[in-house]
């Protein structure tokens, strides 16, 4: 049926009447509602406190209705040249659906004034309906309403146009926040970020959430079960130079589990990755303090074959691949064809498939980023491990080929061709010389090379000019992995519609680690203030709170970029630790508590009976699950933009260097650093952290 939209603009003021005009004023030209099926509409603004202001919307329905949605146009009163939105909208299609409500908020600032819109996740929690956002750069307009939604794109929502409405009242509420001065332009996050951790996070983080067991027991189940039960398909142990190395296997899949009734089908190539993601030198540090620790001689054994095998990679003038895999071939049971690896005596070394030139690992471009995290992973096990003078050495060796790859701008390379070593000249000003920056700022500390210190600092640099004020936080995930929409024609480029870059949380922590690094070694607040805008941005992927529609529990888990839909992914482990160490630099609880759920939440998908709500998700869908695949699991959830209650945001395989071998890694590396206590937030509401 046809019906007529209209706007109406109905503010009911509940008291302060002239206070709350003057404190708006200058922020807010109009609340328009369109409905578009009721003329019983109305906008109530409650001033909360200081500049911050409550606003419900609520339409009276005669009867049952179907239509697009329910919503508001917040009109600002200046012109903004600054936005952000927690994902993408290129076109008046789409939406901001909230299934990527994490830490939602729009906001908008231009030279001096901060206007800022956030969901009230208490309204949102009793709510029937779906809730959407979507900001309008060009038409200076941010929305927030009711209505379905369905996937577009990989992963891209739209307005699903048939959301049913029950008769009655139909409601939704939202926080205006409003700001001006230069230093709340210049972190337009922190103000919100404080508001929705001591409104919603804060409270789940004293009860302990998302999982509230000891979470050494999930570090066990990880280690049973890659080292005991699971063993057979995930660990690989060959000769390699005359040497025996060994590491976990890059992936599983659920028809490796020994209680599988079919045959085997591997799902990836089988390999060994040192990589910017899956980094088997990490997790074998977090093995190798459990040995220590518990005085395991198998788990030290097997991690310093991890470290023999890191070494083994052969160096070019500096420069080293970050895979060995095995080539594959499909085998044939009964006449159905599997996947299968042809074994390790026909091993090869390569560099990871996700980037822009091929997807075939063997001749994959060699892959700075990669190279640099590797090296920087080299020089913890030798600052906090043991003395290997190896690594050191390998580590220099990489460096002094680094620095001469540096532009004049301040950015190292991103891929070089693998036979020629020529720089490919793609992603031009990218973050991920930050992640390298990071790494020589590190060798510096040890060898007191200049060279290190000066290129890195020059790199640093370059992300304060091209990279932090513009939020272009574009690296190999944003645009070569499962999210390839905009590779063709959006990398370098903003999104017109909402003056915003396809980003990537990645690209955020690597400036982070940079800006943490040079501010140790510099002591200049430049860059501790462009770390901390860079962390807050970053924190604004974090989950503040558990949704009634996520069926594991997401609290304190990430997103991974503004066009993907995953929960819970695994990079929250490797943010952990950075946010305690920002803690303990400022003197901030939050940013302690925030690193610590974050932590919790890199357990909290696992398959194991402590997690009661996520086993009975895998149950649903694997229902052969027992005891022994306890230590399951998956990356990340609901990747797809849905999530139900049968187990449809669970996934089918576990990465152990992006999952529980990397969650176990940071678990140990944290209470090495801080002690267990610092785990323990939740056991006394006035309990003094030491910062």
């Amino acid at each position: 049926m046809r019906r007529t939209a209209f706007l109406i603009c109905l503010l009911i003021w509940s008291f302060g009447c002239s206070q709350k005009q003057n404190e708006l004023e200058g922020f807010v030209e109009s609340f328009k509602v369109d409905p578009g099926f009721s003329d019983k509409s109305a906008v109530e603004v409650e001033r909360i406190s200081d500049k911050l202001f409550r606003v419900n919307v609520t339409a009276d329905l005669p009867k049952d209705t179907v239509c697009a949605s329910m919503s508001v146009n917040i009109l600002p009163a200046f012109k903004a040249s600054f936005h952000w939105a927690p994902h993408l909208t290129p076109t008046d299609q789409h939406i901001i659906s909230d299934h990527v409500f994490r830490a939602p908020a729009l906001v908008m600032t231009n030279e001096n004034k901060v206007l800022t819109l956030i969901p009230d996740l208490d309204a949102r929690r009793d709510s029937p309906y779906r809730w959407y956002m979507d900001l309008n750069a060009p038409k200076n307009q941010l929305t927030i309403g009711l209505g379905d939604y369905k996937v577009k794109e990989h992963v891209l929502f739209q307005k699903k146009g048939n959301t049913a409405f029950k008769k009655g009242k139909a409601s939704f509420a939202f926080f205006v926040m409003v700001d001006e001065g230069k230093e709340a332009v210049q972190n337009p996050w922190r103000r919100p970020l404080a508001f929705m951790w001591e409104k919603y996070g804060k409270q789940l983080a004293q009860e302990g959430k998302p999982v509230d067991k000891p979470l050494e027991a999930y570090v066990k189940h990880t280690y049973n079960w890659a080292f005991n039960t699971w063993e057979k398909a995930v660990w690989q142990e060959f000769e390699l130079n005359g040497k025996k190395v060994g590491a976990p296997v890059f992936i599983v899949n659920y028809t490796q589990s020994p209680n599988y009734p079919g045959e085997v089908s591997e799902r990836e190539f089988r390999s060994i990755f040192n990589q910017a993601w899956f980094s088997s030198l990490r997790s074998a540090q977090g093995l190798y303090r459990y040995g220590r620790r518990t005085g395991n001689q198998d788990y030290i054994r097997r991690a310093n074959m991890t470290k023999e095998l890191a070494l083994s990679f052969p160096q070019t003038d500096g420069l080293f691949p970050a895979i060995v895999g095995t080539d594959m071939g499909q085998v044939e049971v009964k006449g159905k064809k599997y996947w299968r690896s042809k074994g390790w005596n026909t091993l090869y070394f390569g560099n990871s498939n996700r980037n822009p030139v091929t997807r075939d690992p063997k001749t994959s471009p060699l892959h700075i980023l990669d190279m640099s995290f590797t090296a920087y992973q080299m020089l913890t096990w030798y600052e906090e491990l043991e003395k290997d003078e190896r690594l050191l050495e390998y580590a220099k060796t990489y460096a002094n080929r680094l620095v001469k790859l540096q532009g004049s701008e301040g950015f190292y390379a991103v891929w070089l061709d693998f036979k020629t070593q020529k720089d490919l000249g793609l992603l031009r000003r990218s973050p991920e010389t930050a992640m390298s920056a990071a790494f020589l700022f590190k060798l510096y500390g040890l060898t007191k090379d200049e060279q290190y210190k000066t290129s890195a600092l020059k790199a640093t640099k370059a992300m304060s000019e091209f990279v932090v004020p513009y939020g272009k936080w574009e690296d190999f995930e944003t645009y070569w992995s499962c999210s390839r929409w905009g590779q063709n024609d959006l990398v370098d480029k903003k999104v017109e519609r909402n003056n915003m870059y396809k980003q990537n949380t990645l690209s955020m922590y690597y400036v982070a680690e940079a800006m943490f690094e040079a501010y140790q070694l510099t002591k200049e607040k430049q860059y501790l203030g462009l770390g901390q805008r860079t962390v807050d941005e970053l924190l604004m992927n974090q989950a503040v709170w558990q949704p009634p529609y996520m069926y594991v529990g997401v609290f304190g888990g990430f997103g991974v970029m503004n066009a993907d839909g995953e929960w819970n992914d695994s990079r929250q482990a490797l943010f952990a630790d950075l946010f305690i160490r920002y803690g303990k630099l400022l003197d901030n609880r939050e940013y302690i508590e925030r690193g610590v759920v974050a932590l919790k939440s890199s357990f909290s998908m696992m398959y194991c009976e402590e997690n009661a709500q996520a086993k009975k998700q895998w149950e649903a869908v694997y229902p052969y699950f027992d005891e022994k695949d306890y230590g399951f699991m998956m990356e990340n959830y609901g990747h797809g933009g849905y999530a139900g209650d049968k187990g449809s945001g669970i996934g089918k395989f576990t990465i152990y260097d992006w999952g529980n071998g990397a969650a176990s890694e940071t678990y140990m590396k944290i209470i090495d650093r801080y002690g267990e206590e610092i785990l323990n937030l939740g056991n006394d509401k006035k309990e003094k952290v030491n910062v």
